[in-house]
């Protein structure tokens, strides 16, 4: 299998025969997308939704393989069931342009199993949704002294100072939480900390509530039950979990299950991680990443009331 620096490479050197994930455009008959991160699961869904032929190639047997267990093995069915052909275990080994559009070779090797090549013929759409890259070469960091990583990436401290006095990063150039709300809120804090001398004014990077807008959406914050047993110890967390599918599809023909998970640590059960995939599971999201961040319990959330009928309800009749 090849690691990610060379899949990288491949790439770069076949830009021409697919363009990257900012650049969407939704009128392809055939379209296969290349990753298995959340941009590749989106544009997966979308593409899908819209007619499209779609194919996930991804090098693992699930998608989304840094978040939860649950959500990974949840949503890896969701796209199957929606329609979306998941190649397992795969890679680009070849792009050709034809007439009819572009030939894709790809070789899968699964586990315990020889290589087997693979053509896809009459392609019009490939899309590399396999991570980003720092565009700091650029900027000419060098000259000013100030310090990068090996990718590229700016290197902050928790106030978002470079190593060079008066010069300050932001945002995904700083390698850390990807996401547009984390760059706008690390940005006003440090203008709070700049403009209006609040001298201890810095982002907290712990739990910060992310959503997949997949089909159907995800959303999660805090740790992982993975996570959370690498740092209190398997003895001190347990977890709680609910499946069901949500009252909107009572008339439906397909029914799109929704699945929950608290993760609870120490003898209080604090809540240290929530992770979910269902309709609505975007928008409730927030309101409990409120919770988590203001260290409930998990007889807090028993506790409350529930909201009858809703699927948010779950989260507070777990047991």
């Amino acid at each position: 299998m090849w690691n990610t620096a060379v899949h990288s490479e491949f790439m770069h050197d076949h830009a021409d025969y697919g363009f990257p994930s900012c650049e969407g455009k939704f009128n392809w008959r055939r379209s296969i997308i290349v990753g298995a991160g959340y941009i590749a699961v989106e544009m997966a869904g979308i593409l899908s939704a819209l007619g499209s032929k779609t194919s996930l190639m991804i090098r693992h047997d699930k998608v989304l393989r840094n978040f939860d267990s649950m959500i990974s093995t949840n949503c890896t069915e969701e796209l199957e069931n929606a329609g979306v052909e998941v190649l397992k275990f795969s890679q680009v080994k070849e792009v050709k342009k034809t007439s009819s559009g572009l030939e894709v070779s790809m070789v899968t090797a699964v586990p315990g199993t020889l290589p087997v090549m693979t053509m896809i013929p009459d392609v019009d759409c490939l899309l590399w949704a396999i991570g980003r890259d720092p565009n700091t070469k650029g900027l000419s960091l060098n000259k000013l002294g100030i310090q990068t990583d090996d990718k590229g990436h700016i290197i902050v401290d928790e106030f978002q100072n470079t190593n060079v006095k008066g010069i300050y990063a932001v945002g995904d150039v700083c390698g850390k939480a990807l996401l547009t709300p984390v760059a706008i809120a690390a940005g006003r804090k440090l203008a709070h900390r700049l403009f209006e001398y609040k001298e201890d004014s810095k982002l907290d990077y712990n739990n910060i509530p992310t959503v997949v807008f997949s089909h159907p959406p995800i959303g999660t914050v805090g740790l992982t039950e993975d996570e959370a047993i690498h740092k209190y110890g398997k003895e001190n967390v347990k977890t709680y979990s609910t499946s069901f599918t949500p009252m909107y599809h009572a008339v439906t023909k397909r029914k799109t299950k929704c699945v929950m998970k608290m993760v609870c640590a120490n003898k209080e059960e604090k809540v240290v991680g929530i992770h979910m995939q269902g309709l609505g599971c975007d928008e409730m999201l927030q309101g409990f990443a409120v919770a988590v961040k203001m260290g409930a319990t998990k007889a807090d959330f028993d506790n409350t009331v529930a909201i009858h009928p809703t699927s948010s309800e779950e989260l507070v009749t777990l047991r």
